[in-house]
């Protein structure tokens, strides 16, 4: 029995009130850590309209959920048209594709308008974008459309022993459960009993197994989660993006999706893994914010007058993280196209002006690591 089949499964009923069980119990520490996240990052990025960092946001997610489904997407043309529907100047634009600017079109429609309600057209028109249609091809599926009447199966294997991972509810049912999608979609938004973490959750799992297009509903349900979450934050600019989470733990996601179709409608399990998703997601930002400050802080007290363009090229790869384990000459040398020699002068220049510490190991074992300030 699928999810969809369980007499307290929220499409089947006539109230939009979902019939969804989880253990807040066990949900509420990740919960109030999430909290805790989301208002450092928010403090730390500031609450001010930063088009750069909402185009960089958007640009992730939409290259990793393409990622997710196995499309790799070309990360300039996909920026360009993200830069141009933010009337971003960018100095050296690419020429950009239906695709493209279907893709920039939908993310900034769903986000940007995160104010909007959900409604079937706006779906449908997310879904026409995803699939802008070409006259020049062959196109197997038509944007813009809910899915045909054939059943809706997920399966791998062999073609005599099929294995069926999920199915969606027939067609006869989809419009209903769609519109009680929706319906609760723009309810809870105001609820104050939901958590709206846990409402992105339960948006993107609802949707999944809805799974209403005949294909692109991984997609659409992230984008769901996107908007959800803006929502959440009460703003269109976001720094942080899940489906580059999801896209590093593309094999779990698929198996938790899997295992909670399978089960009654109690979706603890799924909530915890999206939980656990989102925390990772905001972690990385948090990083890489860190990481941006130390570089900042780093240059602040040295010199770069004093350095040559060779050793400033250094200094900032080891600042991003590179050679964990320091540098060591002949690193140095391949990486500043310098001779051994000249690395050996570098290298020692730049531990007098306080800029690298010795590790302390001898001959060639000798590295060399950022000075601490």
């Amino acid at each position: 029995m699928w999810i969809w089949q369980q007499p307290d499964w929220p499409g089947g009923q006539q109230e939009v009130s979902p019939a969804f069980r989880y253990d807040l119990a066990e949900l509420s520490p990740m919960l109030r850590e999430l909290h805790f996240l989301q208002g450092l990052l928010l403090g730390k990025m500031g609450v001010q309209a930063n088009e750069e960092a909402a185009l960089d946001t958007m640009l992730a997610n939409v290259l990793t959920s393409s990622a997710i489904e196995g499309e790799k997407l070309n990360h300039s043309v996909v920026r360009s048209s993200l830069a141009r529907k933010l009337g971003i100047a960018e100095p050296q634009p690419y020429a950009t594709t239906l695709q493209s600017d279907g893709l920039a079109a939908m993310v900034t429609d769903a986000i940007g308008n995160w104010q909007q309600p959900l409604t079937l057209e706006r779906l449908l028109q997310w879904h026409a974008w995803l699939f802008p249609s070409d006259s020049s091809l062959v196109q197997r599926v038509q944007g813009g459309q809910l899915r045909g009447n054939e059943p809706m199966q997920v399966v791998s294997g062999r073609i005599d022993k099929p294995k069926v991972h999920f199915e969606a509810p027939p067609r006869q049912l989809l419009e209903r459960e769609l519109q009680c999608f929706i319906d609760w979609f723009n309810r809870s938004r105001e609820s104050n009993d939901l958590d709206p973490l846990l409402r992105a959750g339960i948006a993107h799992f609802w949707f999944i197994t809805i799974h209403p297009m005949e294909d692109g509903n991984g997609r659409l349900a992230r984008l769901l989660t996107d908007l959800a979450l803006a929502q959440a934050e009460h703003q269109s600019i976001r720094f942080y993006a899940m489906s580059v989470a999801i896209l590093e733990r593309r094999n779990s996601y698929y198996d938790i999706l899997e295992q909670s179709q399978r089960g009654d409608t109690d979706i603890t399990a799924w909530l915890s893994w999206f939980l656990d998703t989102l925390a990772a997601s905001m972690r990385q930002v948090l990083a890489d914010i860190e990481q941006t400050l130390q570089k900042t802080r780093f240059w602040q007290r040295v010199d770069q007058t004093r350095l040559s363009k060779e050793q400033v090229k250094v200094l900032n790869r080891l600042l991003d993280g590179d050679f964990s384990e320091g540098i060591n000459n002949s690193q140095y040398s391949k990486v500043a196209k310098v001779s051994p020699a000249t690395a050996t002068r570098h290298l020692a220049q730049l531990v007098e002006l306080g800029c690298l510490v010795n590790t302390g190991a001898g001959g060639r074992s000798t590295r060399y690591r950022l000075a601490q300030s």
